[in-house]
Order: structure tokens, then C-alpha cells, then sequence
């Protein structure tokens, strides 16, 4: 993608408002805070849906997560980004969302507000290639447990939402 293609994504303010965009590259090179999505995946026996990232992503490469998540773009809706991400990344269309709520992430890697759903789906998965290298489902105590041991590498936001989230009761 050359910078004139480049995707544009939703900058914040400190509040959270959109306050205009910026090319991917450079909210990732200066860190600028931004508007992303995050999309839980449970099947109907309540599995969450667990992958590991490609060596190639911009942000915490090889790292496992259980959330389908990206940057908004400038312009588009949480709902909107959040059905766009699980198309892209698992070849999920059509879901329904249950948003779980916003919160706020800062860390030297990335700063975001992060607008949270979670859908259950029982069909097949197709993982876009370029993003994710395995998946699999484990259930809620499966990951709780991975995430106890420290050499199991996990995205620390999405490590802090679902600590949020299990702490609030909501997964």
C-alpha cells in the first residue's frame, strides 16, 4: 500500500472524540491516539475463539488474542469496523453484536479507544492469511489459565479488556 492509498483511522482527542485522521503508519510511528474495534468470538458452548498473530503485523506480532479487533477508519461506525474486522480476519459476515462497552488503552506501543462487542457464531473460519497463523477455541477457564503463565505471548490490550471484562462479570 503505497502512502497515498494508505487507510486513514479515526485520531481522538483525550476524551475520545474523533477529532480527524491519520494514515496507519503514522499513528502507529507516532503513537497517536486513535479508535479501534474489538469483537469477542464465543460458539454457542460459550469458546472463545483464540489466534495467534502473523510475524508480520505492524503491532505485537506472534502474540495470541481473543479478540478480532483493528483500527476504525475515518469515517466509519464501531458496528460497521467491527462487522468489516471479523469479514477480514475469520470470514465471519452478518453477525450479531452485543456491545460490551468502550474503554481507554494507553501503553508505549499504542493508545486507543476501544469500542468492545462480542457475537456468537457456530460456522466455519477462514483466517485472512496475512493476519493470523492459528486459531482455536478454549473455553473461558483454557484461557484464563494460558494467561496465568507469563511465556504465553498475549496482546496486552486485549489482555486488559478481557481482565475488565471478566472483572465487571460480562464474559
Amino acid at each position: 500500500m503505497t502512502a497515498v492509498d494508505e487507510e486513514l483511522v479515526a485520531v481522538v482527542d483525550g476524551s475520545g472524540a474523533v477529532t480527524g485522521s491519520a494514515p496507519r503508519s503514522v499513528v502507529r510511528r507516532d503513537n497517536l491516539p486513535h479508535v479501534v474495534v474489538a469483537v469477542l468470538v464465543r460458539d454457542p458452548a460459550g469458546r472463545i475463539y483464540v489466534h495467534r498473530r502473523t510475524g508480520t503485523k505492524d503491532i505485537f506480532p506472534d502474540m495470541h488474542d481473543c479478540w478480532v479487533a483493528g483500527c476504525m477508519t475515518a469515517g466509519e461506525e464501531p458496528k460497521a469496523a467491527a462487522r468489516r474486522e471479523l469479514e477480514e480476519e475469520l470470514g465471519i459476515s452478518d453477525a450479531w453484536l452485543k456491545p460490551l462497552g468502550t474503554q481507554l488503552y494507553a501503553d508505549g506501543s499504542t493508545r486507543q479507544v476501544g469500542h468492545a462487542f462480542t457475537t456468537t457464531y457456530d460456522g466455519p473460519i477462514t483466517h485472512q492469511e496475512s493476519e493470523i497463523a492459528w486459531g482455536g477455541w478454549l473455553t473461558v477457564e483454557e484461557l484464563r489459565a494460558r494467561l496465568a503463565d507469563p511465556c504465553w505471548p498475549f496482546v496486552p490490550d486485549g489482555r486488559a479488556l478481557f481482565d475488565v471484562l471478566v472483572a465487571a462479570g460480562k464474559l
